[in-house]
């Protein structure tokens, strides 16, 4: 039985105070119980809402008949706590100034005080809202909250637009890059190293891997208004047994982020053509996801914000609307740099400008 946290969550109260409550109600993935059962318990206080309640992702959502839905999404789990002594991104929240330190400050507690304040606030908005707070997105793809509400609740997420409150720094970011991983391996004989001539060095033979991929120059892709920045690199390198062993196998891991025009299979077809001859095998693949921007509520949207759009160069849950037909964008309070981070912290007044932004942009 989940035990009621001590700390109880007011939705219309200052909303930079709101995120140091959210902070303190630790959520690492896994543990996200008691901060799912406190944001339930908020949402089903406001009676112009839907609330349903899936695990431990909490949905909400108005049903006014508006011409247009738009899904505020964020993830209610954090990465582990640091262990470093000194560390300030950590459990409970504790204020600097108007500098909110605690882990998830950026990524994305923040981000989830917005939902909750405009949950509260706009109880007539010009748009219907569908509200998703989910979990485990720290971990694993096949454990997200919203991949299984995808799953069990489609009708949830079917929208006009979808603004994920992921740290931006309070600039839109439309759609994200794809992400691909492949192992190359090199095959080698085994010999003594003494006698190295009887064997054949699997190590030296991945030097020309290496050797086209330094020297690869990464696209540069224009899509829909955006120019995403490719890059496609080694990321791990393994091979041998013993010092005095010739290798007789290698395999370099290399992670390609591919820009939104492409699917996995064409990102997956451009590696192999830039590493013919050896054995390339994909272990893992995302797609990305357009901008979308030409939306009417997207235009709206980034009029409201102020702020010229730029890509989202790594991969978030923008794809996963993108998939499902629905146009994302990232937007919300903090550096992303700061995500992760052992001084993890948001500034104050970036929390509530988020909030008026998305505030000015549904009233």
């Amino acid at each position: 039985m989940i035990q009621i946290p001590s700390a109880d969550l007011d939705p219309a109260s200052d909303v930079a105070q709101l995120t140091a409550r959210l902070i303190d109600l630790e959520s690492v993935s896994g543990n996200e119980g008691v901060i799912a059962y406190a944001v339930e318990r908020a949402l089903r206080r406001l009676e112009h809402l839907e609330v349903v309640r899936d695990g431990d992702c909490v949905m909400a959502r108005t049903r006014l008949g508006r011409a247009e839905r738009v899904i505020l999404a964020g993830h209610i789990d954090t990465v582990p706590l640091p262990t470093a002594p000194g560390s300030r991104g950590t459990v409970p929240s504790a204020w600097e100034g108007d500098v909110l330190f605690g882990r998830g400050a950026t990524d994305m507690k923040g981000g989830v005080a917005v939902q909750l304040a405009l949950a509260a606030a706009l109880a007539e908005p010009t748009r219907d809202i569908t509200f998703i707070f989910y979990d485990h997105e720290e971990v694993e793809a096949s454990l997200s909250g919203l991949g299984r509400v995808a799953a069990s609740y489609p009708e949830w997420l079917e929208a006009d637009f979808a603004v994920l409150l992921e740290p931006t720094d309070g600039t839109v970011e439309g759609g994200c890059n794809g992400t691909a991983r492949f192992d190359v391996r090199v095959a080698g004989k085994a010999a003594h190293s003494a006698r190295a001539w009887m064997g054949q060095n699997a190590i030296h033979g991945a030097a020309e891997i290496l050797v086209r991929l330094r020297d690869h120059e990464p696209a540069t892709v224009h899509v829909d208004g955006l120019d995403y920045r490719e890059s496609l690199n080694a990321v791990k390198i393994s091979g041998g047994t013993a010092g005095n062993v010739i290798p007789d196998s290698t395999v370099i891991e290399v992670n390609y982020r591919f820009a939104p025009d492409k699917t996995p299979e064409q990102a997956e077809d451009y590696v192999r053509a830039l590493l013919e001859g050896f054995t390339v095998e994909r272990t893992d693949a995302a797609a990305g996801a357009r901008p979308g921007l030409q939306h009417p509520a997207a235009a709206a949207f980034v009029a409201a914000v102020g702020a010229e759009p730029k890509p989202k160069y790594g991969w978030t849950d923008v794809a996963r609307f993108s998939a499902l037909g629905v146009p994302a964008v990232n937007f919300g309070p903090g550096d992303a740099l700061l995500a992760h981070t052992d001084d993890e912290h948001v500034q104050a007044d970036a929390v509530r400008a988020c909030l008026r932004a998305l505030t000015t942009w549904l009233s």
